[in-house]
């Protein structure tokens, strides 16, 4: 009779399988460098522990309402496609505005430079001045914004790129853009759910009827 015991299989990575499986590659990502970042990270480690049961549902688990804040973790798809679209590469130098979590930031560090990461409150201490501005060859927003300040994007060098969640009409899209020539302008690129950060939206004005 065997000694032998059956190790019981790891619920996490089957679940990170699963995501990979029925939510990226049928979203069209399937670029290895995506998929095995993807899979090394437990999306539960960046939840708490009562949210950790839907770490892996195919949309956004909230960590607060939009106007308390709170923070995020997007859905796998976004993230996804957020990496292929940024396309870090090991001589990039990145900075992360996070989106409350930590886990993008986590994702990408492995395949770059170097990583900054703030948060969407510390964009607003930003200089558009001075030393430290056009430093990082890609930005990378987790989450959605109205408006990108112009201290956020003098971060970024010149032939720098930046991927971001932007609302337009009200719809949420992943967008992106390049620097050319110290302008830069957000191109969208496909409609997809993204939580929107409150520290980016446009001020509503007055109107009288």
């Amino acid at each position: 009779m065997s000694d032998m015991t059956t190790t019981p299989p790891d619920t996490t990575f089957i679940a990170r399988r699963a995501m990979i499986d029925s939510q990226l590659r049928t979203s069209g990502v399937n670029e290895e460098y995506v998929l095995a970042r993807m899979i090394a990270v437990p999306r539960e480690d960046f939840l708490p522990a009562d949210k950790a049961s839907v770490a892996y549902i195919d949309r956004a688990v909230m960590l607060g309402t939009r106007e308390t804040g709170g923070g995020h973790l997007a859905a796998p798809a976004f993230y996804g496609k957020l990496m292929l679209e940024a396309a870090p590469s090991a001589d990039d130098r990145v900075l992360v505005v996070s989106g409350g979590t930590g886990y993008l930031a986590t994702l990408i560090r492995p395949l770059v430079a170097d990583l900054t990461e703030i948060t969407a409150a510390e964009t607003i201490a930003l200089s558009d001045t001075g030393n430290g501005t056009g430093s990082y060859s890609l930005i990378v927003i987790d989450g959605a914004i109205e408006q990108l300040p112009d201290a956020l994007g003098a971060q970024l060098a010149d032939g720098g790129r930046i991927v971001t969640g932007l609302v337009l009409r009200q719809v949420t899209r992943l967008a992106s853009g390049r620097k050319i020539a110290g302008h830069l302008n957000l191109q969208p690129i496909e409609d997809l759910g993204i939580p929107v950060l409150p520290a980016f939206t446009v001020p509503k004005s007055w109107t009288f009827g």
